[in-house]
């Protein structure tokens, strides 16, 4: 652990401190089997995995069952089940079952009466049954007897026994192209197709006692979706999710939750997304949408008349699309997969940047681990799935599994992947950020704002890393204080100076600020700290009015990411009940672009009337009604929109030039490794380390420096560095040699998840090479990881032609070298031995 300098050794923490010692060298089980040369090394520390593959499984054959689409996956246990659809010409109702461990397809087994042959129909999984629901029934092929319907089908997996539930009462209408999930012992029905509308109702039946459960509508309220059909439903963080669907003419790409408990819909807000980052998925129909860990997966569907077969994946907590960029180790299609090197001098280490990802064994559905941090080519097309519509997904474990739907010139696909989902914790850099400023622990400067003189504490380091002019009134401030202790230092005995000042905490530093109000500095604080701000209700005045003080503070301080977030928010804001609230408030701030959003919002040929005959109109400044009519009569010409735009800088990006030196002249802390100095800064480690926290509070050392230590490891100055950059702004690469020495670091220093961690372990896995092996060498020998130390003296033994030329084997220490000597002699034969004497 860390230390005061006072005391000189490491602080005792009680139980965590024993618990974690354990762990320094954690076992590491090694397969030695595998390879010789090792070009990577798979270590059993965890399940944490990011592939991002797809991988073509074995299609469905035409005498199992038809290609098809339309239809519906479920998955339970280790198989997938798929039910009903259409093959072109006609709707089905077979059940086939995917074992995804023995990769093989089969009918499954039945019995009783199935449901009629259908298709866009419903099915969830509720414990060791399979409920259908609904569909399209009919002959297409003749266009005969063509209907919706609203029947409930179980089907047992045990047993292979279909039964249809008669319930009685009211009953849903009967529906086609819904959704539904199951929540908390229920089954949810959501919208859809009656054959003459779109819906957008809801129904909820239990699903534990047929005999005396009944449908009920449900009371919706909120941000009610519009009626849509052809969507996907997905349930993560115990609400249900809808994204995108056919609403009629307007086909939107809305992201909606559904709260269960209070039956609430909220649309959620994408004005948060800056220009530049990663937008929305296109609005479409018929694509596939499942939830895994804190992720949403979005695939497929019709986008505006093109098929695409981008993986969209949104992440709840953060409320961020990205695109997922498959891995580069996906299976070509039909390949053997490549056999490791066998451990000769002939068979030569690949570096590591063209080094692809290996499988861990031929198990095709074993756990695929990833891959290094090179730019490396993209898989084979014929191993991402096309674009298609109506096709169905299921997850089972950690992996996604896609089967069928319609692909190019309306063809059915019998096509089945694989996709493997990422499984590392999330980063917390800006949750912890966050926690520091809600706290308000280690505040070290005091802003005082506006006339009334209210007052704001945040953080020097967190401050001056994120506003350049902030940092200057933090600058002057610190003068003008500096100059005033001088002044009372010369002023006062030396006797009474030391004792006001012996031992105390430094004062808060007074920052005046008399162009910032209390609320809005909040919320640029709130920024600082996060990257983000927490929005307002959408629409109403005050609320809109408030970004726009904060938009307006943007601009003062220059801060470019701010700024657009307020503008996004604020013009997704305006509507008919406040725009004219707003626009006056714009050109009193003399927000001119806020201004002329406003301007141009009235004069739509939709608004104009509505606007110019509300009472607020009459009350609006002679100026502001004459600009209006203007730009009523003519409209000035419109501006080109492709300029581009300056979004600034991140929170990771402010923070890690911050570490690299931009923060020198604000250190407080010193942190001494095996001697050496290295400042640093109290509140950030105290953000991300519940260690440094408890420190701070309770027991700071008076010298200001602490030790460094992990156990009773020292790590090396480059592992610490390392260590440093994912305490400041979440950086996770670096060589592997220092992945050893900072796998335990989590348990010691109460970093709020294992996410480094999980990191080590792969870069572990993935890049010990001939080329490092000789610093993992000595990092093991540090750290006292016998297994791994035994296994970089077993690459080295049997790569030692190439492994005596690197020039690091000079300097290793010589218990070290005299470790080779010993495993060389091991290893060597007695044959090889006589030739070497032969030799001398």
């Amino acid at each position: 652990m860390a230390g005061t300098g006072g005391s000189g050794g490491p602080i005792g923490t009680g139980a965590l401190a024993g618990a974690a010692r354990s762990k320094v060298a954690p076992s590491v089980d090694f397969d030695h089997s595998c390879s010789d040369s090792v070009e990577y090394l798979t270590l059993n520390f965890g399940p944490f995995e990011t592939v991002h593959r797809w991988r073509r499984l074995p299609p469905c054959d035409e005498f199992v069952g038809a290609r098809r689409s339309k239809h519906t996956v479920v998955a339970y246990k280790d198989a997938i089940y798929v039910f009903g659809g259409d093959n072109g010409k006609t709707m089905l109702n077979d059940l086939l079952r995917f074992d995804v461990k023995d990769c093989s397809w089969c009918r499954a087994f039945t019995t009783g009466t199935p449901p009629a042959p259908r298709y866009h129909h419903s099915a969830v999984v509720y414990g060791s049954s399979m409920f259908v629901f609904g569909g399209y029934t009919g002959d297409i092929y003749s266009n005969s007897n063509l209907k919706n319907k609203n029947d409930l089908f179980e089907y047992k997996f045990a047993t292979g026994q279909w039964t249809e539930w008669k319930i009685e009462g009211r009953l849903p209408v009967a529906r086609s192209a819904h959704g539904a999930t199951v929540y908390s012992d229920k089954l949810w029905i959501f919208a859809g197709y009656d054959g003459n509308a779109r819906l957008n109702d809801m129904w909820t039946i239990g699903l534990q006692d047929r005999e005396l459960t009944c449908w009920e509508e449900v009371v919706q309220s909120g941000e009610i979706p519009p009626s849509c059909c052809n969507f996907p439903v997905a349930v993560c963080r115990d609400k249900m999710f809808v994204f995108s669907g056919q609403s009629g003419a307007k086909i939107t790409n809305n992201l909606f939750q559904f709260e269960f408990k209070d039956k609430m819909w909220t649309r959620i807000p994408t004005e948060h997304l800056l220009r530049g980052s990663p937008p929305p998925p296109q609005r479409r129909y018929g694509h596939t949408m499942v939830a895994f860990d804190r992720h949403l997966y979005v695939f497929g569907g019709a986008a505006d008349n093109t098929l695409p077969n981008e993986l969209h994946c949104y992440d709840v907590d953060f409320q961020t699309w990205e695109v997922v960029q498959p891995s580069s180790d996906s299976e070509v299609c039909g390949a053997e997969v490549p056999e490791r090197a066998a451990a000769s001098e002939e068979a030569p280490a690949l570096p590591s940047d063209d080094r692809g990802g290996f499988k861990k064994s031929r198990d095709v559905f074993g756990l695929d681990f990833g891959t290094t941090n090179a730019k490396q080519p993209s898989p084979p097309a014929s191993e991402l799935p096309s674009g298609r519509l109506f096709h169905a997904a299921a997850v089972i474990s950690d992996a996604m599994y896609i089967f069928g739907g319609t692909v190019d010139n309306n063809i059915r696909s019998g096509e089945m992947y694989r996709f493997q989902f990422s499984c590392y914790p999330k980063c917390t850099l800006h949750e912890d950020y966050g926690r520091l400023w809600e706290s308000r622990q280690f505040c070290d400067v005091e802003f005082v704002l506006g006339e009334k003189e209210e007052c704001v504490q945040g953080h020097v380091a967190i401050v001056t890393a994120r506003s350049r002019w902030l940092r200057r009134k933090i600058v002057q401030a610190k003068e003008r204080l500096a100059q005033k202790l001088d002044e009372e230092a010369a002023l006062a005995p030396r006797e009474a100076l030391g004792v006001a000042l012996g031992g105390a905490r430094p004062p808060l530093l007074h920052v005046a600020i008399r162009e910032a109000e209390a609320r809005p500095f909040e919320v640029l604080m709130q920024f600082l700290y996060t990257d983000k701000i927490k929005y307002p209700r959408k629409g109403h005045v005050e609320d809109v009015l408030l970004i726009m003080d904060v938009y307006k503070l943007a601009l003062s301080f220059q801060l470019c990411r701010l700024e657009q977030l307020c503008r996004q928010y604020i013009e997704a804001s305006v509507d008919l009940q406040n725009v004219l609230v707003v626009c006056e408030s714009a050109a009193r701030l003399q927000l001119g672009q806020l201004k002329e959003h406003c301007l141009n919002f009235v004069v739509k040929e939709s608004h104009f009337n509505q606007v110019i005959m509300m009472k607020e109109f009459e009350h609006l400044s002679s100026p502001l009604i004459v600009e209006i009519v203007r730009r009523k009569q003519q409209p000035p010409p419109r501006a080109p929109s492709d300029q581009p735009v300056d979004i600034g800088t991140s929170l990771i990006q402010d923070m890690k030039a911050y570490l690299e030196g931009a923060g020198a002249e604000f250190c407080d802390i010193t942190l001494l490794l095996d001697g050496h100095p290295r400042p640093a800064h109290k509140a950030i480690l105290a953000a991300r380390s519940s260690y440094f926290e408890a420190m701070f509070r309770s027991f700071m050392p008076e010298d200001g420096q602490v030790n460094i230590s992990i156990g009773e490891m020292v790590p090396s100055r480059q592992a610490f560095e390392s260590m440093l950059r994912y305490i400041y702004y979440g950086e996770v690469n670096m060589p592997p040699e220092d992945s050893l020495y900072l796998f335990a670091a989590p348990y010691y220093y109460g970093f709020y998840n294992n996410r480094l961690q999980a990191y080590c372990k792969q870069n572990l896995e993935m890049n010990v090479t001939v080329q490092n092996v000789l610093q993992i060498l000595e990092a093991a020998d540090k750290t006292q990881a016998l297994d791994m130390k035994r296994h970089c003296l077993h690459i080295i033994v049997h790569q030692f032609t190439k492994v005596s030329k690197l020039p690091t084997l000079r300097s290793l220490s010589q218990q070290l070298l005299l470790d080779i000597i010993d495993s060389l002699a091991s290893h060597i034969s007695d044959k090889q031995c006589a030739e070497l004497g032969a030799d001398i």
